[in-house]
């Protein structure tokens, strides 16, 4: 079981002294309660996105200084607690819902930002996202996408390219250098950003067989927060790249 997703690893379900898949026949994970708590999940991120859109913006629609306060809290904050779920996966019950709340805080200010720049554009973003999910989720049950092992071995090979071109390209805005295609508003721009939202749209998929496999497995029930908390991961990265899309498209 392979997902491009770095929180759904092909371990992520074994015991690493054994290495056999982690069974509970009694309290196993399920797709229904995988699917009910990242429903919780969603809601917990709403929540605080709300509360931070309101604190990011002033009463003529303008962002504050308390963007950029909620946009590094909840940026770090996720990033750390998404270390530790993905390291102590047992304690999602308790990481996966922090993470949420935290993420939501960043989704939240930036969200503001990009409205009072471009109005409109969170509420195209949100409904390409969740339409996209359920597109691919749709494809994934039809099966007209195969998940093979080729296919999964491309989608982890984009997903980590892309990984590498991001963080070379934060290491090198430390010296003034911008790598145009991430940034700017071009064509090159623009089709950098429609290639990265289909890699994420494919690790829905990844993601979605990752569960199902997780589920056939019979897994602990914990593992239900695990596998909401990894498909969450992709979701918040899937509508961060469409504002960026939706942003250049609105520059041209």
């Amino acid at each position: 079981m392979r997902s491009g997703n770095p929180a759904l690893s092909e371990s992520t379900f074994l015991d690493l002294a054994s290495g056999s898949v982690v069974t509970s026949p009694d309290q196993a994970m399920t797709i229904n309660g995988t699917v009910n708590k990242t429903g919780l999940l969603l809601l917990l991120t709403v929540l605080t996105a709300a509360f931070a859109w309101s604190q990011s913006v002033d009463a003529a629609g303008l962002p504050t200084g308390g963007a950029m306060l909620y946009t590094v809290v909840g940026a770090i904050g996720g990033l750390v607690l998404a270390l530790v779920t993905i390291f102590k996966k047992e304690w999602s019950p308790v990481t996966a819902p922090m993470y949420a709340l935290v993420e939501g805080l960043f989704l939240g200010a930036i969200s503001a930002v990009f409205n009072a720049k471009f109005p409109g554009i969170v509420m195209q973003a949100v409904m390409l996202t969740f339409g996209t999910m359920f597109v691919m989720l749709a494809v994934y049950r039809s099966g007209l996408i195969k998940v093979t092992e080729n296919f999964k071995l491309g989608v982890v090979a984009a997903t980590g390219g892309i990984a590498l071109l991001y963080l070379a390209s934060f290491v090198l805005s430390f010296f003034n250098i911008n790598v145009p295609m991430i940034h700017q508003g071009g064509w090159m721009g623009i089709a950098f950003s429609l290639f990265v939202v289909v890699v994420a749209a494919m690790n829905l998929v990844l993601d979605f067989d990752f569960i199902e496999n997780g589920a056939e497995a019979r897994a602990p029930k914990y593992m239900e927060w695990y596998g909401a908390f990894g498909l969450m991961v992709t979701l918040v990265w899937l509508y961060v790249e469409f504002l960026r899309l939706l942003s250049k498209i609105q520059q041209r």
